[in-house]
């Protein structure tokens, strides 16, 4: 008599994901407790993500400066997304605070005063580099550099809150950190950085105004990549999830 053939099982399309859960579990942690911050720490956290990305910045313009060499200056540039990590700072695109964007530019404004006055002569290259973000102007393509950069940076930061190890984490901030400065791509933080440099050491052939226009434009864009395009869609894999922690809300 044949041997009977094994059943096989049908996928189950509602099979929970125990990895995508605890994920999801630590950033409503820690998201809580952001929220629950008082204004004021939040803002000085903000502020010192600028300072700890302005030190990526001033990497990158050094070793730029003296190769001329852009992909092995993006390389450079993750040394600030590590301080990042380590010093628990944070960038607006983390958590989509207005607030926080206000004081990462300011952290970012101090370090590009102290970098001109440092070393002047990065200037002319700060100028050079953040003249291609500021006259990238209103369009499809710099929405989509933007859009782009959001989804690298939040899902760095999906990245790094889905393990408590900090090798991954290290790893997570380098490789996405290095994509985001070796595509050009459009962030409001990085980029501000070195406009500002170009524009206070008096080399830029831009303005304040195209600064400002661009940090908007950008930052929009961020948030339709963070938010749209990888937050959202990452919560639909655990919907029961989202569930009982608005249903926990509203109990409270």
């Amino acid at each position: 008599m044949p041997a009977l053939a094994p059943e096989v099982s049908e996928p189950d399309s509602g099979r929970r994901e125990p990895e995508v859960e605890e994920a999801f579990d630590r950033l409503v942690s820690e998201g809580s407790d952001r929220l629950a911050r008082p204004l004021v720490p939040l803002l000085a956290t903000g502020f010192l993500g600028g300072i700890d990305v302005g030190i990526g910045v001033l990497a990158y313009l050094v070793v730029y400066h003296e190769t001329r060499q852009p992909l092995l200056a993006a390389a450079a540039f993750p040394i600030g997304f590590i301080a990042l990590l380590l010093a628990r700072s944070e960038l607006f695109t983390e958590n989509f605070l207005v607030p926080v964007t206000a004081r990462v530019a300011g952290g970012g404004l101090v370090m590009a005063g102290l970098i001109v006055v440092a070393r002047p002569d990065l200037a002319s290259t700060a100028a050079t580099l953040g003249r291609h973000y500021a006259t990238l102007g209103i369009s499809w393509r710099s929405l989509l550099l933007a859009v782009l950069a959001g989804v690298v940076i939040t899902l760095l930061t999906r990245m790094q809150h889905a393990t408590d190890d900090l090798g991954p984490k290290l790893v997570a901030a380098v490789v996405m950190s290095f994509v985001l400065v070796a595509a050009q791509l459009f962030h409001s933080v990085l980029d501000s950085i070195l406009m500002f440099t170009g524009l206070l050491g008096g080399d830029a052939t831009y303005t304040w105004g195209d600064w400002a226009s661009a940090m908007a434009w950008s930052a929009l864009g961020n948030i339709i990549g963070g938010v749209g395009l990888v937050t959202s869609i990452r919560l639909l894999r655990v919907p029961h999830r989202v569930a009982e922690e608005r249903a926990e809300s509203q109990a409270e």
